[in-house]
């Protein structure tokens, strides 16, 4: 069974109330160097953890720069409210965007994210 995903973050408690806010779950622990985010008691999970000489991801990659190892896709009903709302909780809107019901973005450690617009 997944339980969930560990990211690493400069600050896991600053990403984690990100999240927290932008997907309207839960923080269910958090203590130094680490934070948990819950979609319920039973997950999943998203574990930020504290990563010393951080270096934020380049999107799309670049060589010799630190690429994305994943990224978070989530669904939305309204693709320009979704993106509004994540650039007012901290989000960027990338330069490229690859595709027209999909736009990436970067949380504020620099992880791209997608907001995939639900066209069902």
């Amino acid at each position: 069974m997944w339980w969930g995903t560990s990211v690493e973050a400069p600050d896991p408690g600053a990403l984690a109330r990100f999240y927290v806010e932008l997907l309207g779950w839960h923080l269910g622990h958090e203590e130094p160097g680490t934070a948990v985010v819950a979609a319920s008691p039973q997950g999943p999970f998203f574990v930020f953890q504290q990563a010393e000489g951080y270096q934020a991801p380049v999107w799309p990659p670049v060589d010799g720069a630190q690429r994305p190892m994943l990224h978070f896709d989530f669904q939305v009903g309204d693709l320009d409210e979704a993106v509004a709302e994540a650039v007012a909780l901290g989000a960027t809107v990338a330069e490229v965007q690859p595709q027209e019901n999909v736009r990436v973005l970067f949380d504020p450690a620099g992880h791209p994210f997608c907001l995939c617009f639900d066209q069902g």
